[in-house]
């Protein structure tokens, strides 16, 4: 049986009047008539006895309605706690992070969210920057708060507003003549090598982690290939090459034998969260409004 077939019987049954049944059910009274009639066919004898002035349910008719109507309250109540489930902020939410000051960022967020919906518990976990989407993909994490843009061809994944921003630096071996100056520029990677990323990133990453040329279009040299923070950071010292990444490097990753030297024209990391295009959850809609609110 249809749906309306369903309704169409149990509100008939209660008004025992086509007109008022009719605008119950949003419907024409033609087309009450049809469902009714087709429903009749279906079962094989009249449900309900039609004359001018009334409409009564013949005992076939009461016998069914009293069968379907307990089935019918079910599955309102069923439609009705999937409605409410799915708009529930509640369960486990994972969320990755690039980098300490995204992880702080994470964090301050997801305390102010717990205290909001205590229902929610918040799991949180670094994202290797040789590998930002695989696990957001495989939905070890819900979203993630990273750098952007995400890039065209992550078209399965969708991203927020730029949440704050920082400067880049470059990591160089003290005993470089970039580590004597106050600040250097882009057009300075074409004098040193440049260490790459140890994984097929996105482009838009690439860009951001290791161009392969100057804003003039001058080619820069590619360094040795580094998987984190802390090989990078060993090569920098043994003045196998510098390392183009983010300003808060220089308080959370210092280094014997590396400094930090500006970037005076780069232009600034900017991080937003990243989720799942089929995964846009109200709880992960709750953690992105939190962290427009609190970053």
């Amino acid at each position: 049986m249809e749906r309306e077939e369903v309704e169409v019987l149990l509100i008939l049954a209660e008004e025992l009047h086509f007109g008022r049944t009719a605008e119950r059910m949003r419907l024409s009274r033609a087309r009450v008539s049809q469902l009714v009639q087709r429903l009749e066919r279906r079962v094989g004898a009249p449900l309900f006895v039609r004359t001018s002035r009334r409409v009564v349910l013949t005992a076939l008719g009461a016998a069914l309605r009293d069968e379907l109507e307990p089935h019918h309250r079910a599955i309102d109540a069923a439609l009705a706690r999937a409605a409410a489930s799915a708009r529930a902020v509640e369960g486990t939410l994972n969320v990755g992070f690039s980098g300490p000051l995204a992880g702080e960022a994470v964090m301050r967020t997801a305390d102010a969210l717990g205290a909001r919906h205590p229902g929610v518990e918040v799991h949180v976990c670094e994202v290797p920057f040789a590998d930002p989407y695989s696990a957001l993909r495989e939905g070890i994490y819900d979203t993630q708060l990273v750098e952007l843009p995400v890039g065209g061809t992550e078209s399965d994944l969708a991203s927020g507003p730029v949440l704050f921003t920082e400067a880049r630096v470059l990591a160089v071996g003290r005993s470089h003549p970039l580590a004597s100056r106050p600040v250097a520029s882009l057009e300075d990677l074409a004098d040193v090598p440049v260490l790459t990323v140890d994984a097929p990133l996105p482009a838009a990453c690439r860009v951001l982690l290791a161009p392969e040329r100057t804003p003039s279009g001058r080619p820069v040299p590619q360094g040795p290939a580094v998987s984190n923070a802390q090989e990078a950071l060993v090569f920098v010292a043994a003045e196998k090459g510098a390392w183009l990444t983010a300003a808060h490097a220089a308080t959370y990753h210092p280094w014997p034998g590396v400094t930090y030297v500006p970037l005076a024209d780069a232009e600034p990391l900017a991080y937003g969260l990243v989720w799942r295009q089929t995964h846009h959850t109200p709880t992960v809609r709750a953690f992105a409004h939190t962290a427009r609110e609190v970053l």
